[in-house]
């Protein structure tokens, strides 16, 4: 908008256009983002889990993260749920948690099902939409630990403050540095340096902890467990040329087609006949796929009809693409014949798509099915349950973060982090890792987490501190709620295995 400036007398119109060259031009304005104070609205609550009622205090907070100068430049938003009536600190966990992204809000896993309440869905189908149910979740985290949710800079209320920007923030590395300082001040501002610490990371919230783990070795926070959930622990197996990512999903394609009843011969039990998926993608189909173009005819069919009792899919379309089948061409394949597309994060959620010959699919229906309960009802819990008030949005993704992230790390283009992990575990020998997979999983196939972490370069007494997981279900391996109970037990013998290792002396 333009302004009109009346000028108090006409000798000002006699000034020379030199002299208005000469004169200095005034230094532009700063302006920097208001730094709000920090906040922590606290309720009580309780919850039964396991037949145990546990009091809690709810805490949905803010804390300021600072520059070298000590200047304000982030305010990370958290949600934290602490048992009552603990005397000592040093005898309860402290496990941080959140999501991944990059550019994703906490509140995905917090009303999955490890918080203390959980928003209810329909179990690998669409969910009318609101009212939604919100119920206690007696399947929490909170009997083993108490739990800290946090939103990174640029997603939920966390943002960018002061002198702050977002390029502070938006990478690997900066990522992992600002995680850390919100953890150095949580455990300073309510005493828990004593407590025993967990991470827990799903998606790239797995690259997070990986790193993580070690920059807060390096850094006088020693971890005793990291969860990883759905991992994505190195993006080198994605270079132009590699057939690693047909190997690595053929295991999850036998698993969705064992789901859907896609198999010419469908076996009674999953788990068997994964293995048995393994063994072939890591065997005589890896051997196919090696031979390049070199691979005779003759060959490439047998494989074809041997890869059609695994995935379902048609020998001639197999054939056609040259025993390669994409993640994306797999979701659009396979229910072909009846119209219907399946999810990227979790393949039992299926739909109608547009066109039918595409080769496309149009959306993801386990995201479409799934992001507008858990926006909604997190909307609602943190007004009526926590009662936090802001007149800000919550966002639960952050477009912008994820377009302008840096993935550069430890001097590589792209960050391989499993190497991380290990660093971790070298430096600590008390620190065990567990290994969470959903079988029908296609955003991060269980195959290739075992690769990364069967390759991370361990000692054999250090490998057995790694537990994999497996259930039936997806990236989100909370939506199938037996699934949630089955990771709920998990979890539960993780907990107890590990403080009780470490309470258990030097290792030997």
């Amino acid at each position: 908008m333009s302004r009109l400036i009346v000028l108090p007398s006409l000798c000002l119109l006699l000034v020379s256009s030199a002299a208005l060259a000469a004169a200095p031009k005034p230094a532009a304005a700063t302006t920097h983002a208001p730094v709000p104070k920090e906040r922590a609205v606290r309720t009580q609550h309780s919850v039964t889990i396991d037949g145990h009622t546990i009091r809690y205090t709810a805490t949905a907070g803010t804390i300021l993260l600072r520059n070298k100068d000590n200047q304000p430049i982030a305010s990370m938003f958290y949600v934290a749920y602490t048992e009552d009536g603990v005397h000592n600190l040093a005898h309860r966990p402290v496990t941080f948690l959140y999501n991944g992204g990059p550019g994703a809000a906490s509140n995905w896993i917090q009303m999955g099902g490890l918080g203390p309440y959980r928003v209810n869905m329909t179990n690998g189908g669409p969910t009318p939409p609101a009212p939604y149910s919100i119920t206690p979740s007696h399947n929490s985290l909170l009997n083993d630990s108490d739990l800290v949710f946090i939103d990174a800079v640029g997603t939920g209320y966390s943002r960018v403050v002061g002198k702050g920007t977002g390029k502070m923030f938006w990478g690997v590395n900066q990522d992992v540095k600002s995680f850390a300082q919100f953890i150095y001040r949580y455990l300073t501002k309510y005493n828990r340096w004593q407590s025993p610490k967990f991470l827990y990371g799903e998606s790239y919230g797995t690259t997070r902890s990986a790193a993580l783990s070690d920059y807060l070795q390096d850094h006088g926070v020693a971890l005793n467990g990291v969860i990883l959930q759905s991992s994505v622990l190195n993006y080198f197996d994605w270079m132009p040329g590699s057939d690693n990512k047909y190997i690595f999903y053929l295991p999850s394609f036998a698993a969705i087609a064992w789901y859907h009843h896609k198999l010419p011969n469908r076996p009674a039990h999953l788990a068997a006949f994964v293995q048995q998926a393994r063994e072939f993608a890591s065997g005589p189909y890896a051997q196919a796929l090696w031979r390049g173009d070199t691979l005779p005819r003759s060959q490439l069919d047998a494989l074809a009809k041997r890869m059609h009792q695994f995935t379902g899919l048609p020998v001639r379309y197999l054939e056609r693409a040259n025993l390669r089948v994409t993640a994306s061409h797999f979701r659009k394949e396979l229910l072909l014949p009846e119209r219907e597309h399946i999810g990227r994060y979790d393949a039992r959620f299926a739909a109608a798509d547009a066109n039918a010959v595409s080769s496309r699919n149009s959306f993801d229906p386990s995201s479409q099915f799934t992001g507008a309960p858990f926006a909604a009802s997190f909307q609602w819990y943190l007004r009526n349950i926590l009662k936090y008030h802001s007149n800000r949005h919550y966002k639960e993704e952050s477009n912008q973060a994820y377009k302008e992230w840096d993935w550069k790390h430890d001097h590589r283009s792209r960050p391989y982090v499993a190497g991380d992990l290990a660093a971790a575990m070298r430096k600590n020998p008390y620190l065990r890792v567990l290994s969470e997979n959903g079988y029908f999983d296609l955003a991060t196939p269980f195959f290739e987490t075992e690769y990364d972490l069967d390759h991370a370069m361990l000692s054999p007494k250090l490998r057995t501190h790694i537990t994999f997981a497996y259930f039936k279900s997806g990236h989100m391996i909370y939506l199938n709620p037996h699934a949630l109970k089955a990771m709920h037990a998990v979890l539960n013998t993780f907990y107890s295995d590990t403080l009780a290792a470490d309470s258990g002396g030097a290792l030997h």
